[in-house]
Formats: structure tokens, sequence, C-alpha cells
């Protein structure tokens, strides 16, 4: 990869300046060199913007925390299951067991208020240079670009807070320049309002795709398919002070920017469209530090390989590098069976999505027990050149929204518009599902004309697609559906457990082939199992389901207040003026 968050070698010393606000908007700004001389050409403001990107990585940025971690449970995966009592981190975070003290809070919280800071000062700085306005034509357009990355970066990191913690304090000056540095909440709909329009003013000042040289900064689709994405969650539900989960009156206003933004889109194929084979998205792009050629993958946080990003270690199969007799990676993000059996047979993104093996030291692979099945798309053994040491940091870049989640959300927004799903939704919906049936397009099956069907049908062809990408949680938030599917999944998967219809004929056992480089399975996973077939392996498949593996999901969720996260202890101790809500 080109950026892999080494830009910011360039003037090291110069970015010392963003050391300020590591904890909540409370340090004065510590500096090497003024801001003068910081925003005084265009490489030094370069170095500046590529600032804001390294606070997205890491293990308290995407690289672990908002990938990983805070999106489970849900009713697709689970979270680590390695503790059979509260741990106030990782485990009660899964179970919907936070407490404002859980260690997984405040260094991901004052993180992203770091990242923020230092677009700020960008923002301030940069249309304030003598270059901006009057430098040489290329000083100005890589400095609007610049600006508008700025602005970008801003609007994700502030959707971050908001999409986990409700109402969050916000300030769109840098912090020297805050009178009272000691803030209040700001409603979240004003944050949304106002990032909204610097999305629109960000898309006039950046290029598009292949107006610049490939790498992993934010170019002019990404910028439109956040702003559909912001929009999307503006206008849909979320849990407020009063308790209740509730959506804005004029959400269709936000809905139809949301569409808007996608179809515009969807006419500029040169620059971003599905990638042919789903499985390449992630094996052949993402999990071999390449830039995907087809620009599916819109905007993704670069990380550096052996210092941040925890993809395909804390999650996916486990496996082996050389020299080391150990087996590595934790595995700790675990497919719920539910899950794996609501895919049809021939979807190709099944056994992309879902890992039901580890690796073995010659890497012929060994089949788990049906709950043991990891998250898959981020795969170590996938990744290329392969791991050569037992480092936990992979490398692998976090896909924040990809080519196919605007065709969907443009089919959602127009479906909620017309009261039903015009051609154009229909065709961008399917789409999606033909690449996901690649080979078998027959069996698609017909696409629902009405709008309720419609809608049900994009919340599965959702989860088939973005099953793993940290995306499903906060779905179902927005569509006030968390609560509904919690209780499904754990129904269903009991019905697994019990061999209930539409589950009876599942197999009990599965047997594989040893030491084969590729997963063979010896019998189906649709039929009735034997007790043993020569030459294979027998595993307990839903023969491994426990009544603890269904309390498991989702133990603790509580409607109406578990959508959200409690403001870290330490920031309402450091700031009289912000309030515990939603019932923490």
């Amino acid at each position: 990869m080109t950026y892999k968050r080494l830009g910011i070698s360039m003037l090291i010393a110069v970015t010392l300046l963003f050391t300020a606000c590591k904890k909540y908007l409370t340090l004065e700004p510590e500096s090497a060199f003024g801001e003068d001389y910081m925003f005084s050409s265009t490489i030094n403001a370069r170095s500046a913007v590529l600032g804001i990107y390294d606070q997205l990585a890491g293990d308290q940025g995407y690289g672990s925390r908002f990938s990983l971690i805070y999106p489970y449970d849900n009713d697709e995966m689970i979270g680590v299951t390695n503790a059979s009592a509260p741990d106030n981190s990782s485990r009660d975070m899964a179970r919907y067991n936070v407490q404002p003290t859980n260690a997984q809070l405040l260094a991901p919280f004052n993180q992203l208020y770091a990242g923020i800071e230092r677009a700020n000062i960008c923002i301030r700085n940069i249309p304030a240079m003598s270059l901006y306005k009057d430098g040489a034509e290329a000083d100005k357009k890589e400095l609007r670009r610049l600006y508008g990355e700025a602005l970008t970066l801003r609007a994700q990191f502030y959707f971050e807070l908001i999409r986990n913690w409700g109402d969050v304090p916000a300030s769109f000056i840098p912090s020297i320049d805050q009178p009272n540095l000691f803030l209040e909440k700001m409603d979240r709909n004003v944050i949304y309002d106002s990032l909204i329009s610097d999305l629109k003013r960000a898309e006039d000042l950046v290029p598009w795709r292949t107006e610049v040289t490939s790498d992993e900064r934010i170019t002019k689709g990404a910028v439109k398919a956040l702003r559909a994405r912001l929009a999307l969650f503006n206008g849909g539900y979320s849990l407020r002070k009063s308790g209740s989960t509730e959506r804005r009156p004029d959400y269709t206003a936000y809905y139809k920017i949301a569409r808007d933004e996608c179809y515009e889109l969807m006419q500029k194929r040169d620059q971003h469209t599905l990638n042919p084979g789903f499985q390449s998205v992630f094996k052949d792009a993402l999990d071999a530090y390449k830039i995907d050629p087809y620009g599916e993958v819109m905007f993704e946080v670069a990380m550096a390989r052996e210092v941040d990003s925890k993809l395909g270690y804390y999650d996916g199969p486990r496996f082996y590098v050389p020299g080391n007799t150990a087996l590595l990676g934790n595995g700790s993000i675990r497919v719920i069976p539910v899950y794996f059996y609501s895919f049809d047979s021939v979807d190709t993104r099944r056994d992309v999505t879902c890992a039901p093996y580890y690796n073995n030291a010659d890497n012929s692979k060994t089949l788990q027990t049906l709950v043991n099945m990891t998250s898959g798309k981020f795969r170590s053994d996938w990744i290329t050149p392969a791991l050569s040491s037992a480092i936990q940091a992979t490398g692998i870049n976090w896909p924040v929204i990809r080519f196919s989640d605007v065709l969907l959300m443009f089919a959602e927004a127009d479906n909620e518009l017309n009261n039903g799903p015009t051609a154009d939704a229909k065709i961008a919906y399917e789409e999606v599902r033909k690449r996901g049936f690649k080979g078998n397009e027959s069996k698609i099956g017909t696409t629902p004309g009405d709008k309720e069907g419609f809608f049900k049908a994009l919340v599965n062809e959702r989860s088939y697609e973005f099953g793993g990408e940290g995306i499903r949680k906060y779905d179902l938030i927005r569509w006030n559906l968390l609560a509904e599917k919690i209780i499904s999944v754990r129904s269903n998967y009991t019905k697994i457990m019990n061999r209930e219809a539409p589950y009876n004929n599942l197999p009990q056992y599965m047997f594989f082939l040893p030491g084969a480089q590729q997963l063979t399975l010896g019998n189906s996973l649709y039929k009735p199992s034997p007790t043993a077939i020569t030459g294979y392996t027998r595993v307990n498949w839903t023969r491994a389901i426990t009544e603890a593996w269904i309390t498991n999901v989702a133990q603790l969720y509580k409607p109406n207040r578990s959508e959200l996260l409690p403001i870290p202890q330490a920031v309402i101790d450091a700031n009289p003026k912000i309030t515990q809500d939603y019932g923490y």
C-alpha cells in the first residue's frame, strides 16, 4: 500500500503539534513548532492532514476497538467468550454489561477527540494560507484537497462518537480558540446537520479516485458515500435522553440526501463499481495489502504492518508462522450458527464471511466445531506476503465503506421515499445479490415489489454482504430492530440445538479430510450426518451447541439502554457539565 501511515514521517517533528488533547479537551496544546510554520508550505500542511489520518488507526481506533470490539454482539456474530465472569473489559462490551469504568471506553473516546482536534486545526488554518488563494495552481489544488480531507475526517470521527455515545460535546474550532473547554453535550441532530453540510463542501474540494495517484487518501467518492451514510443515520432511529428510541420527524429529507448522493455515484462506474469477485475484495486486496482496482473499497483506514491493526489476529481463523510452535490468533469473533445457516447454500459470501477451520503448521486445515467458527473476511492465512513473526499487528486495512453499500443505501432510501422500490432500486439491490450468487445468478429469487417486503429483503441482504465489517449492530439500531433481532436469533439458535424445524435436518457431526490444504468436507452441511466416514475426522456440529452458547448472545442487552455506551467515568469526573444518560 502507498500511504500506510508513513506520510506522517515526512515532517514528524512538525506533527508534534498534534500531541494536544490526549485527554478529553483538558490539556493545553503542546507543539514543537508554531502553526505559522506548520501551515507555511503545502508539504507541511500535507503532513498535518496525514497526522489526522493517523488517529483512525491503532488499537484504540479501527485497528481493534471500533472494528473488532464495539460492533458486537449482534445477530450475526458474538465477541470474545473466553471469560466466565464479568471482566470490565471486552467481554462485558460484547455482553452489553458495560459500566462507565470499562477499560475499553476511555482511550478510544480520547483518540476520536484527538483526531477532531487535529482536524479542527487544519480546517482553520489551511484556507487561511496565502498559498490557498494566491499560490501556484498545483499548490492551490493540493491545499483544497487537504482541506476537504480534513472536513471528511472530522465527520468520520464525530460519526463514530455519535453512533456509540449519542449526544456528545462538540467543538468545530481548535481547543486553543475555545473560550471554555468544559463543553456540554450537543444534540446529535445538530452535529449531523453540520457534518452533512461540511461533506457537501468537501465534495467540491477533493478529486475523483482516477484523477490522483492511487493511494489510501480520501477522494470524492468516499466523501459522497460517507455523506449518504451520515444522512441515513441522521434520518434513522436512535436512543434519546427520554429513554425512548425515536427518529426525527423530517427524516425523509435525509433519505433524499442519501438517495441523491448514491445515485450520482452509481453514474460514475469509471470511478467506483463492484469487484466481480466478492472474495477478491478481501483476499486479493485488503488481506494482500493492495488497492482494490475497481474502487469498491471507497474509504479504508491505512494500517502499518507490525505496528497496528489486529484484523486477522483478534478475529479470523487461528494460524502458525514459521519457527513458532504455538497456534496464533485469538479467534475472538464467533459466527452464530443461525447466521451461517441464513445464507443460501450457493451464496459465495458465506464461505468468505465465515471461517470454520484453523490452520496447522503445514497450512493444512482442521475443521472447528460449529460454535467455534470465526469471522472470515480478515484472515492471517490470506495475508500476502505471509506473516513471518508472531507479532499481533497484521497491518490489514479496515474498510470503512464499500461501493456495495452505496447500491444498498440507494435501494433503501429509494424504497422509503417512494413507498416501495422503483425499478432502479431493484436493479441496485439485485446487482449486489447477483455478485454474491456468482455462477448461480438464476437462484437469487424474485425481488419483492412492496415497501415492507423490499425493506425486509434489504435488511437480510445487508447482513449477507457486510457480515464481520462492523456495520450490522449500527444498522439494526438505526432501523430500531436490534431488540427484535436479538430475540429472534436466540430463538432460532435454540431450535438448532433442539433439532426443530426448519433446522431439523442439519447434521449433528461434520467430517473433514485431515492434512488437506483446502478444507475438504466429507458430508453435507444440510443433511443428517452418518456416525463415521472412512478416512475422515469427525467434529461435533449442531451437537456442539449448548445452552451456554445461546445465553452468550447479547446476554445482558436491555432495550432503550444498551444501544448506546456510557460516557467514560474519567470524562464525567473531568467535566462537570457532562451528564451520564440512558440509564447508566
